[in-house]
């Protein structure tokens, strides 16, 4: 009985399990998952290993075959106790007389039974064993068409942020800093420019929450390039957003706020969704003299500031509703958060190659190569 049991116990939770994982379209509130302590656990032993790495680009590197390999892990610790699960049920009703009656053999009955190799040593005799096994096989059709349906949906999910990730390469830096999307959105020219760009983010941060919400799997996949990713994208975003609500006079605050605060909720969500609480004292991410190159940057740019007492306190409100949250998600997922303004010019990845940087490139306006350059 206690086989029984057990057996049945582990094969419902599992199942439970995969369907809340594929199937349910929302973030599940539990606090003890199966899937949750799978993706914990091996994560944390993956970072472990990755510290090690010297080289940035190799600690990258390392850490991007994680998201791609979780899902065969997970799926392999799911099937593995379904076999378990059942072979403790095959094993409740064996007798002395039966042609399995040790656990091993049970074990391997269900294995074979799960993924339907027929084999014909090991066969089940009674009605019990028979019904379990066109259960157990009908399962193991079932499994299948669940990892099938289940891999497209993530890659669909990654395909689609980071093709907005990589929108961000020519209008904000590589990495996407606030200061050099707003330079290169200065002007009069670039005032609509601006105001679509936000819009089309508070829309890419809205399919980012609902598509990282309800697969969790998606967070752990990196950018095609080291310094970029989701993550820093969205900083970027938030943080231009706080300069623009709480110093530059322009006429693009009602979508600014608008995607601060669809980016805000992301962060906010995705944090609590990995359990990630802010920390109590975060790291100054704008220290004084980055904040004055910040503004003679933007002033330079055509930008008119203010400079009052209550700009100030404006940033440092808004700076306080995401930051920590920011800090939590790098810190967990290992992913850098850029900082407001580079300390040196990088040259964007679109205008680099495998066989060096693009010479003799002028640029006609903010972030816009020039078609007749050499």
């Amino acid at each position: 009985m206690l086989a029984a049991i057990f057996g049945a116990l582990i094969v419902a939770v599992i199942l439970w399990e995969a369907f809340e994982t594929v199937v349910l379209p929302r973030r599940v509130a539990r606090r003890f998952r199966l899937t949750r302590l799978v993706y914990r656990s091996t994560w944390f032993l993956w970072k472990a290993v990755a510290r090690g790495f010297r080289k940035s680009k190799s600690r990258e590197t390392f850490l991007s075959f994680y998201g791609p390999l979780s899902l065969p892990i997970l799926f392999a610790v799911w099937a593995a106790l379904i076999i378990v699960g059942f072979g403790l049920l095959y094993y409740s009703g064996s007798t002395e007389d039966s042609t399995h009656p040790t656990l091993e053999t049970c074990i391997y009955l269900s294995g074979t039974t799960m993924f339907t190799l027929g084999l014909g040593d090991v066969i089940p005799h009674t009605w019990r064993e028979r019904f379990l096994a066109v259960i157990e096989s009908g399962l193991g059709f079932g499994f299948l068409a669940l990892i099938l349906s289940y891999l497209p949906v993530i890659y669909q999910a990654f395909s689609r942020r980071e093709v907005n990730i990589v929108l961000l390469d020519a209008r904000a830096g590589s990495p996407p800093t606030a200061a050099e999307l707003l330079r290169r959105h200065s002007g009069s020219e670039g005032a609509e420019p601006l105001k679509r760009l936000l819009h089309d983010w508070e829309h890419s941060s809205a399919d980012m929450l609902e598509s990282h919400v309800s697969y969790p799997a998606v967070s752990y996949f990196r950018s095609q390039h080291t310094n970029e990713s989701w993550l820093a994208a969205l900083a970027a975003i938030l943080d231009t957003c706080s300069l623009l609500l709480s110093y530059v006079e322009n006429t693009s605050l009602r979508q600014a706020r608008l995607t601060f605060a669809m980016c805000r909720h992301t962060v906010v969500d995705l944090a609590q969704l990995f359990g990630e609480a802010p920390p109590a004292h975060s790291s100054e991410r704008l220290p004084p003299q980055d904040f004055e190159r910040l503004r003679a940057t933007l002033t330079e740019a055509g930008f008119v500031l203010r400079n009052d007492q209550a700009a100030r306190d404006r940033l440092t409100q808004l700076r306080a509703m995401y930051e920590p949250y920011l800090q939590a998600l790098s810190a967990y997922l290992y992913m850098e958060v850029p900082p407001w303004i580079l300390a040196t010019e990088i040259t964007d990845n679109w205008r680099t190659s495998a066989w060096g940087r693009v010479s003799g490139l002028t640029m006609t306006g903010p972030g816009e190569p020039d078609d007749h350059a050499d």
